[in-house]
């Protein structure tokens, strides 16, 4: 490689692996006490799927790092570029699709099986579930691509006269540019409409592989990323405003705990009776729809519970507990404000430079490359944090609709009592809308990411596809996240303020 740029590829090996270090914590903090010793396969799986997230939103920095190996060459072809980026992103998104649409559900039906059933059983469920589900896969790709997996380039036929290499240049002047006796314009400014004409190519497979999954991680990630670049901010911003004034009384204490005592015998009542049915085989669409609602009850109740600890600490470091309590929410109401500037130079952006044709300004480009003629890396990492900000959206939206939709299973994350199955299910979410994520950024920030291998496979291939190409020109996908972000901006100034009152959650003394 001509231009080799060695630190390039050690910072790449570095920050891999302190992302597996870092995962591989996440995971042992955060599992449940029944998975330890155990779950091996789903836990390889978790950390795995999380590392090849984390590093898909970095390689989007990366690669425009690594086209400043050619930043001194006239085109991109005239250097050798230090790392492959284009196979290094068709290589990692089809790991992607694979982790997403069969290793994954694998995990989670093994991991959900009866647990009295043998293990040759559990694991022959769980295969004939990914086959079928591969089959349909295969079947709808193949028929998909052999129809429509071609892309469609708009592209305009110019010509020019000749004449000799002249011996000197006296001949072009401000008024005479282009070669041809008596041309005033070029061929460029002269051409008409009818010189425009369709090119049309197949499109190589993995790259059609990876335009159908971020079509399925666009449509999640307009509705989780718009609901949650909003509720992720507000909703730290709200929880300080609810926050527990003062200690409670004993009296109150015990007055609380009493009711619920008593909604945790109803809930369990209600568990035991969803297990007989389960055991008598009558698992219908009512009784998956109680075990929905139960589970958000149980939820529920553990947040009161939490809640009325925090306003009565107990113990010899009852007054730590509380000023702890104190200063977390401090910290929520610090890190909400931070957020919502995030969020709303996030949506600015969107409406700005990519809803407003022409752009009105090039914003968030323009910011990341003073900040990278401040600091050479400063830039780059700005970048990475709003891409990361966009995925932490994209979770705190699942949780708020999960929350209040009963068709939407939750999976909450919680330190030291996370089950596998709710591991894995975010970590699908996340490499799905990881892509959806990349191609959002790389369209967003065209200006500063411009020339990149992603700019080839997300802007011109992706935007280029018989049938997709649509949702794109006519930025569905942006206008969807903006309604959304400013219907959940909308809900909580009316009512973000008040405090919750679902049903069966009890209200707590304030």
């Amino acid at each position: 490689m001509g231009d080799f740029n060695l630190a390039l590829v050690l910072v790449a090996i570095i920050v891999s692996i302190i992302i597996f270090i870092f995962n591989i914590y996440l995971l042992i903090n955060y599992q449940h006490p029944d998975d330890k010793n155990q779950a091996y396969f789903p836990k390889f799986v978790v950390v795995f799927g999380l590392t090849v997230a984390f590093l898909s939103i970095l390689m989007l920095p990366a690669d425009v790092a690594n086209k400043q190996a050619c930043k001194h060459a006239i085109y991109n072809g005239a250097c050798n570029l230090t790392l492959p980026m284009k196979d290094l992103w068709l290589a990692i998104y089809i790991v992607d699709a694979v982790l997403v649409f069969f290793v994954i559900p694998f995990a989670m039906f093994y991991y959900e099986g009866d647990q009295d059933k043998s293990v040759g059983k559990r694991l022959k469920s769980a295969l004939a579930w990914v086959v079928t589900t591969a089959v349909v896969v295969a079947l709808v790709l193949g028929i998909l691509y052999g129809l429509v997996g071609k892309v469609d380039f708009t592209v305009r036929h110019l010509t020019s006269a000749t004449e000799s290499f002249p011996s000197t240049w006296s001949s072009f002047t401000s008024g005479q540019q282009c070669i041809g006796n008596g041309a005033r314009q070029c061929s460029a400014f002269v051409g008409n409409s009818s010189s425009e004409t369709t090119w049309t190519q197949r499109a190589t497979f993995p790259e059609y592989v990876v335009a159908l999954a971020t079509i399925v991680g666009s449509v999640l990630f307009s509705i989780f990323g718009g609901v949650g670049i909003a509720c992720l901010p507000l909703g730290l911003i709200f929880s300080f405003i609810r926050r527990p004034k003062a200690v409670i009384t004993r009296s109150q204490y015990i007055k609380e705990a009493t009711e619920l005592g008593k909604k945790a015998r109803e809930l369990k009542k209600a568990a035991d009776a969803l297990h007989q049915e389960e055991r008598s085989g009558s698992k219908g669409r009512k009784w998956r729809k109680n075990t929905k609602a139960l589970e958000k009850e149980l939820l529920l109740l553990e947040e009161d519970v939490k809640a009325l600890e925090e306003m009565y600490p107990q113990g010899e470091k009852a007054e730590t507990t509380w000023a702890m309590t104190v200063l977390g929410y401090l910290a929520k109401l610090v890190l909400g404000v931070l957020g919502l500037v995030v969020s709303i130079a996030w949506i600015a952006h969107i409406v700005i430079y990519l809803l407003i044709d022409p752009p009105l300004s090039s914003f968030l480009n323009e910011v990341f490359i003073k900040l990278d003629d401040i600091w050479g890396l400063l830039g780059t990492a700005a970048f990475a944090f709003f891409c990361m900000y966009l995925l932490l959206a994209v979770i705190a939206g699942a949780m708020m609709l999960g929350l209040r939709l009963v068709f939407v299973t939750i999976h909450p994350m919680k330190w030291g009592a996370t089950l596998m199955n709710s591991f894995l299910f975010n970590v699908g979410l996340i490499l799905l809308c990881s892509i959806s994520v990349i191609q959002f950024c790389s369209t967003a920030f065209a200006y500063y990411a411009q020339a990149t291998a992603a700019q080839e496979i997300f802007g011109h291939t992706l935007q280029s596809l018989r049938g997709i190409k649509y949702l794109y020109k006519y930025n569905v996908f942006q206008i969807a996240f903006i309604v959304l972000a400013g219907l959940t901006f909308v809900y909580y100034a009316a009512f973000g303020w008040r405090r919750k009152k679902p049903s069966g959650r009890f209200q707590l003394s304030s």
